[in-house]
């Protein structure tokens, strides 16, 4: 379930809410009971184990890349 990043206009407080994704826009409540609060907007940051894939090498397709122009 998704998780929205909210921050309560009167205390000051950051929280999270987990709901679907259909209640995104619901107005949420700050833990300490105050209803002026906003959503804001949250980034993802991906990161892994994986290494890159390689780049792609000369030769083998495409017209200048096969060698067919001069």
């Amino acid at each position: 379930m998704p998780r929205y990043d909210f921050r309560c206009r009167s205390c000051g407080a950051t929280f999270e809410v987990s709901r679907p994704m259909t209640e995104a826009s619901a107005p949420a409540r700050c833990p300490g009971g105050h209803d002026d609060t906003v959503k804001l907007l949250s980034t993802v940051a991906v990161t892994g184990g994986a290494a890159p894939a390689p780049a792609p090498r000369g030769g083998g397709g495409g017209c200048c890349g096969g060698g067919c122009c001069s």
